[in-house]
């Protein structure tokens, strides 16, 4: 009987383990489908919103988009504000700063070294070759 319902299950197995890499194979050709369709009406007019913005951007200039003369003057009323609070000169206060970034020149840890002259290190080579000589003889 145990070997029955073990032969049992990894029948089963095998069969479930197939149909869900089909499943799988099938659902991802729907779900590329599905991607380069739009089936939701409210998501369709949400890009459609977005396309249109985007156009009325670009028509704009670089200004507000749909903005009344209103809406505009109070626009230029806080820009004087500002510049005349935090000393802003010109359209350079309205763009994104660039940053200029350098790495600095590390030197290791720990080690330290003396770069000596030709002169110096011969002399050093002939004092040493003195210091040769046993320590009893004189």
């Amino acid at each position: 009987m145990i070997m029955l319902s073990r032969a049992s299950l990894l029948a089963c197995r095998r069969v479930l383990s197939v149909s869900a890499k089909r499943n799988i194979g099938v659902s991802a050709v729907v779900c590329q489908k599905a991607q380069t369709t739009v089936a939701d009406p409210i998501q369709k007019l949400f890009i459609d919103k977005i396309h249109e913005y985007s156009q009325k951007s670009k028509a704009a200039g670089g200004k507000l988009v749909d903005a009344s003369p209103a809406s505009e003057k109070l626009m230029a009323d806080e820009l004087e504000k500002i510049a005349r609070v935090y000393g802003a000169k010109g359209d350079s206060f309205t763009r994104f700063p660039t940053f200029n970034f350098t790495d600095p020149e590390l030197e290791p840890v720990g080690v330290s070294v003396d770069i000596k002259k030709e002169v110096e290190v011969e002399v050093e080579a002939a004092a040493e070759e003195d210091d040769d000589r046993p320590y009893w003889q004189p």
